[in-house]
């Protein structure tokens, strides 16, 4: 690898961090909005999008100045295009993240209205894989990148535990509906998270060892029913 090309490799990773930090923030800020019952908080979150599409569009820019300017080949070009296909998914886990906030924002209009479900270690297990997924990619260490793609199953499950509560809730307390459709779709919002975590550290294994894994379920039956 020439100077120049490790120089723009470095700085292709700085900035897909840069990216990944304002999402992780969106994303804590958007969960902690909704625990909190934090409008203004909420509101901050959506505010930011257009501060991570920006910043979207600045690694964009930089991946296509680096494939113009220095042609990397085998792992650096590989790393390149990680890098472009994860960026975009960076910025859609920022449009979760408002989205999050939107649904938030909406039920604290309802003073009387108590979540009946805590999100937070659904949360907390999402927001651990994104953070997860970027380590993977930093250090190319398709370890972490195998760890986050064996939780994903594990979230699934939690959005899965709380869809079921919620729906009971509904049946229980259909005035309540409104706010509890919200709730399901947060969770929804959730598992995307992970899904995309996930999607990033696939991303990863293929960079590091040339192996396409995104449609390879190890642990599941060949005919077993999968969610649309």
């Amino acid at each position: 690898m020439s100077k120049h090309l490790q120089r723009q490799i470095e700085t292709l990773k700085k900035k897909i961090l840069t990216v990944g930090a304002l999402v992780e923030e969106a994303i804590a800020k958007s969960v902690s909005s909704l625990i909190h019952r934090d409008a203004s908080l909420a509101e901050e979150v959506i505010r930011s999008d257009d501060d991570i599409d920006r910043t979207e569009v600045d690694v964009e820019e930089e991946v296509l100045k680096t494939l113009a300017l220095h042609q990397p080949v085998a792992a650096d070009l590989r790393f390149v295009i990680a890098v472009l296909k994860i960026n975009s998914d960076l910025e859609r886990m920022g449009d979760i993240a408002r989205n999050i906030s939107k649904k938030s924002r909406f039920i604290t209009r309802y003073e009387g209205f108590k979540p009946p479900v805590d999100f937070r270690d659904m949360a907390a297990k999402a927001q651990t894989m994104v953070r997860q997924s970027l380590d993977a990619l930093v250090n190319a260490d398709t370890k972490i990148a195998r760890l986050v793609r064996n939780t994903d199953d594990v979230v699934d499950r939690m959005r899965k535990d709380i869809q079921n509560k919620l729906e009971n809730e509904i049946s229980l307390h259909p005035v309540d509906t409104e706010c509890l459709v919200r709730l399901i779709s947060v969770s929804r919002h959730l598992e995307r998270l992970a899904d995309m975590a996930t999607h990033i550290a696939e991303e990863v294994i293929y960079m590091v060892e040339g192996e396409i894994v995104r449609h390879e379920h190890d642990d599941e039956p060949a005919d077993s029913d999968t969610e649309a």
